[in-house]
This record gives structure tokens, sequence and C-alpha cells, in this order.
């Protein structure tokens, strides 16, 4: 366990009011050291019902969305639907330093428990509400899947093979995990605003506008040179100036044992020239690539070859790399300066040795299965105040006399009042 001298947010407290969509945010926050209470309603969050289950039970104490994303959080249970439920929150807050809400906007201003309101009983208070669209606009009342901010966000458009529909990218909530990193990020930064001036404010994070922003250049390309970047799959587009068309370049090559990622070309990437020469000099030592022997890369002009040409030099490289192994590819590219990289499984990145080598993976205890489970861990390294995952993630109002009679002064027959009633 952490304390707060020795990580980044230790010593503040975040209320974490969110459901899917925002669950990574108040994880983030966490595992940075910060004092997060997940609050769910009575008898648990609906998420606790999404896929996988561990060991395919499905029950609500067994979902494995639920263990990755709720990490370093502490749990209670209230209904802050009810009076009672609403004063209880009012005076967890007084206690934080951070809200953080999912839910519909206005929602929260409708219960009296709005930015306006809560600022009021804890004057500095910062909230974060992470919402589809955000709290203003036409589409601020629209509800919304993760599927769907993908798509409205203009990221399955981009993913999938040319020429055919859009997908998204496999069944792991992105819009979810961008809106909640860019929670963390507004959180934090509205955290170090505070800190130098007193004030607290209200972030207002769109899942729309997260996904947006990580298209990068694609926004960029329509805007200046007029062309609507789709589906790419495992092509490299190049977008070239009338009256050339644009050139596909196929770079997820099948090898003997899966794919790798391979750009074959040169012109004026020094780089790529390099490359595809160390390429060749390898293949011709096996007696293949010889049409290639003695080529200038450095002339390879991309904005003239015909996507015939491009095609059939592709297909000749394709022919050499079926017939390596992942492993003999990387360890050759690495040796000879080729810009090579295996497309890694989930088994392959596990058995990383990177990834061991800089102790990326925490094995996190949870007593009530009598295991140790593997997560992915630091994102990155900050030696004085590490990040790491303080504690798995909680059981149904496992916290609840924790923090109502503890910390919050509540007797345990008050307690037994609350629970029977159905405020916790």
């Amino acid at each position: 366990m952490m304390t707060e001298h020795d990580s980044l947010l230790g010593g503040y407290r975040v209320v974490d009011l969110t459901d899917e969509k925002g669950h990574l945010c108040g994880k983030v926050l966490g595992d940075f050291g910060a004092d997060v209470i997940k609050v769910e309603k009575p008898g648990g969050d609906s998420s606790r019902n999404i896929g996988p289950f561990y060991k395919d039970i499905p029950h609500p104490e067994k979902s494995l969305f639920w263990f990755s994303t709720n990490t370093s959080k502490r749990g209670i249970t209230l209904n802050i639907e009810t009076v009672y439920g609403r004063e209880i929150l009012k005076r967890l807050v007084e206690t934080a330093d951070l809200v953080v809400e999912s839910f519909q906007p206005g929602y929260m201003d409708d219960l009296g428990l709005g930015y306006s309101e809560l600022k009021k009983a804890k004057p500095g208070i910062i909230m974060t509400s992470i919402t589809p669209f955000g709290q203003t606009g036409p589409y601020s009342r629209y509800q919304s899947t993760d599927l769907v901010g993908c798509a409205m966000g203009g990221l399955t458009r981009l993913l999938g093979d040319l020429g055919r529909p859009p997908v998204r990218m496999s069944c792991d909530p992105q819009a979810y995990f961008h809106a909640g990193l860019q929670g963390a990020l507004g959180s934090v930064v509205a955290h170090y605003h505070r800190e130098l001036t007193g004030e607290g404010q209200h972030v207002d994070v769109s899942m729309q506008e997260a996904v947006t922003l990580a298209l990068m250049h694609a926004v960029e390309i329509s805007e200046i040179m007029k062309v609507n970047v789709i589906g790419m799959g495992q092509f490299f587009i190049s977008v070239r100036p009338p009256p050339q068309s644009l050139l596909l370049t196929r770079v997820i090559i099948p090898c003997k044992d899966g794919y790798v990622y391979f750009i074959f070309g040169g012109g004026g990437f020094g780089g790529l020239v390099q490359s595809s020469r160390a390429m060749v000099e390898w293949a011709n030592e096996e007696g293949m690539l010889m049409e290639f022997k003695d080529s200038d890369f450095s002339q390879w002009d991309q904005s003239t070859i015909t996507q015939e040409e491009n095609d059939q030099r592709s297909a000749i490289v394709g022919d050499f790399l079926k017939t390596k192994t992942k492993a003999e590819l990387y360890e050759q590219a690495v040796k000879r300066g080729i810009m090579l990289a295996p497309c890694n499984t989930i088994e392959d990145t596990i058995m990383n040795a990177q990834l061991e080598a800089r102790g990326f993976w925490e094995k996190v205890e949870h007593p009530e299965l009598g295991e140790t489970i593997t997560y992915p861990g630091a994102p990155l390294k900050i030696k004085e105040t590490p990040w790491r995952i303080q504690r798995r993630a909680p059981l149904i109002g496992e916290h609840n006399e924790e923090v109502f009679v503890e910390e919050l002064g509540f007797s345990k027959e008050e307690m037994a009042v609350l629970k029977a009633s159905g405020v916790v």
C-alpha cells in the first residue's frame, strides 16, 4: 500500500460514480496513489455483468472487465436517488478532492448533486464528467455504447480492410478507454490548477472527442489534401497529389508462423532505403530477391510508381518472408537494421523479454478466489513516486463499514437502518 509521501496522488481522495464509460479514469488515479472510493448502487454496478468471467462463471464478483478497470479502489454501496443517499454522498464529497461521474448530462443536477451544488459542500472540489458527447451541443443528451462512440468519433471507418465495411477494434471498449484516459488527464490538470489557485472546476469529457483526437493525421489529410482516409487494413496508404491515385503498400505480411510489419520501399526516406537494402542483402545470401540485387532504393519514386508495380514488389518480398518465422525475422532485423516488427499475439506479449525485464506485469492477490492473477502494470516509470496497483477491484460493498462507520462516523445501528431502507 502506498502512502501519501511515495505516490503522485497520495493523500487525495476521489469519489468515483462512473459506470463502464469512466471506470478507467478512477483506476488511473488510484494506481497513482489516490484513495478512490467506488460508489455502486446497492446490489452492485451493472458493469459487473460484463464478460468474460473468471473461469467462465457468470457472476458479478467474477467479471474480468470489472477486475481490470477497478483496481486500486475501495468499494461502497449507496443509492444516491434517495434523500438520505444524497445527503451521505455530500458528506463523502466533503472529505474528497475530486468527483468522477458518467451519468447523462443533467442527471446529477436533477438530484441536487451537480457541480454547482457540490462545490457548496466542498469549495474547490473538482468534478469530472465523462459522457458520450459532452455536456453541451445537439447530441449531449444522446445515449451511446462504446461501438457508437468509436463510430461517431471516426475510428471504425479507419479500421478494417479496403473495400469492406468498417469494423471495431476487437471487443475491447476503445471509446470508453480513450474517454477514461482523457478524464484522468483532465482531472490531474484541474487538480494542479487548484493547487496553484485554490479554484476547483468542472471537467467536461466527451467520448466522441476523445476518439477523434486519437485519429491523429487522418483529420489533417482530409483538411489539406481533401482525401477521406478509410479502412487501410493490411496496407499503408500513400496520399499522392493528382493526377496520381492513392498508392497501397502492403505492410502486414504473412510469415512462416504469423505476421510481421514491414515496409519495402525507398525514395527520400533514408531509413527505409537502408532497411530495404539490408533485407535484400539477407535474402540474396539465400538466393532470393535476386530481382533487387543491384537496385538503387534511393531512386525509387513512390509518387510515380504504378499500383501494379508496387504489388509485384510486395509479392516477391512476401515469398521470402514466408520462409522465416517471426523470431527469425526479428532477430535478423535487429542484427541488420531492418525496419520490421513481429505482430505479437497475446501469448507473445505475455512472454516478451522486454516487458519482463521492465517489470511490467503485476501480480495481484484475489483472496476470495484463492488465486493470484497477473495484470498489465505500470505504463510509465517514475522512480520516486512509482505507479502500482494498490489492491484488487472491490467486492460489492466491501468497504461499507470502513468508510461509513470508521470514517464518516455512522453507528452500526444507523447502518442497519440504512441497509434495511435500501440506502446502502
